[in-house]
Order: C-alpha cells, then structure tokens, then sequence
C-alpha cells in the first residue's frame, strides 16, 4: 500500500500537535508521559519532532488522558482555521 504525501497543511498541524505535547508535559520526561500513554518513547519523540504528525486518533486520545488535556483543546490548537 503507498501513502499519500501529506499536505503543507497536514504537517502544519502535525507540527502544532507536537508543540502541544511537548508544552504540556511541563518538565515531565518523555518516557514518563509514553510510559503512562501506553506508548514507546521513540512513538512519542517521532510525534512531539513532527516525524509522525497524523498519529492515530487513540494514540492521540492516550496521550490527552496521560498529559491531562482534554481532545477539545488538541482539536482547537491543531485546527487548520486561523486563530
């Protein structure tokens, strides 16, 4: 199966998801929050970099719950509308 490139807007938003994270593990490791997202610390660094800015919809709702945000809050910042 071949992928479809991602879009300019695509990674724009992977990369505000990955802002995100990093902003909100405020000083907590990176293997800390994979760790308590059920995720490797490789799968988070790859999202947090921008390597990986369409993770899957649970591996994004394990780290909401693990970071204490809610998806309402990832869906606003990483929206494609200006702010």
């Amino acid at each position: 199966m071949v992928r479809t490139p991602l879009t300019p807007e695509e990674r724009e938003r992977g990369e505000r998801l990955g802002l995100l994270l990093r902003e909100a593990r405020r000083g907590r490791s990176m293997v800390e929050v994979a760790a308590s997202a059920g995720l490797s610390a490789e799968t988070l660094r790859k999202i947090e970099t921008g390597r990986a800015p369409t993770p899957a919809f649970f591996t994004v709702a394990a780290l909401a719950r693990a970071l204490g945000l809610s998806m309402d809050e990832i869906a606003e910042t990483c929206s494609l509308a200006p702010v």
